[in-house]
């Protein structure tokens, strides 16, 4: 019998990241329902050589807590609003989001810019994208060189880059930083608002105001 996307992807999870949980999202159907199932299975794990996160449920753990993590004062805050409807679930290196909008849809969710990409309307959606080309959805191969280069990642941190790639900067070594998963974040959060509502070709300015 053929696995699906998703058993094939916590094939390949390294976790648990937090003790064993039941997590019941209290709905009938939909990518909620799936993700109660999953971290039921693994509570939090990393895929790809680190490349793609799914947070921990739970007071104990390693790395975020993923419902403290959807709180505002956490780094939603510094979006004001642009993060609202996300439930996140997950992250990316780069610190994009995974998360389920209005209980029915998979997105990904731009820090920089604050743009959503849909995924589809199941995990197994999301599992089925990630699988289709790991090392540009799932950052697999960046994420293994990076950490053979300049050591491991912390399990609550992140890439971001110095010249924010919005901005023109590069995928490379030198413009990236490790920052503490939050921390990076809430330094973008004020630059996507002004990002997100610029119409093509404006110049942003960064500066405090």
């Amino acid at each position: 019998m053929t696995q699906s996307a998703l058993d094939q992807l916590l094939g390949r999870a390294r976790g648990p990241m937090g003790p064993a949980i039941e997590l019941d999202f209290g709905v009938e159907d939909g990518p909620l329902v799936e993700l109660g199932r999953v971290i039921s299975r693994t509570n939090g794990f990393f895929l790809f050589n680190g490349g793609v996160q799914v947070f921990r449920v739970g007071e104990e753990g390693l790395g975020p807590d993923m419902l403290s993590w959807n709180t505002d004062e956490v780094w939603k805050d510094t979006y004001a609003g642009l993060a609202d409807d996300l439930f996140c679930f997950g992250q990316d290196l780069f610190g994009n989001q995974f998360a389920v909008v209005g209980g029915a849809e998979v997105v990904r969710f731009d820090p920089e810019t604050a743009d959503v990409t849909s995924l589809g309307t199941s995990l197994e959606d999301w599992a089925a994208w990630l699988l289709e080309d790991p090392d540009v959805n799932g950052v697999n191969s960046f994420a293994h060189a990076f950490q053979k280069e300049n050591g491991a990642l912390g399990p609550g941190e992140r890439l971001i880059p110095l010249q924010l790639f919005v901005m023109g900067g590069a995928y490379e070594f030198d413009n990236l930083t490790v920052k503490d998963s939050a921390v990076a974040m809430r330094i973008r959060g004020p630059i996507a608002q002004k990002v997100h509502t610029a119409p093509d070709g404006a110049t942003i300015h960064l500066g405090t105001d």
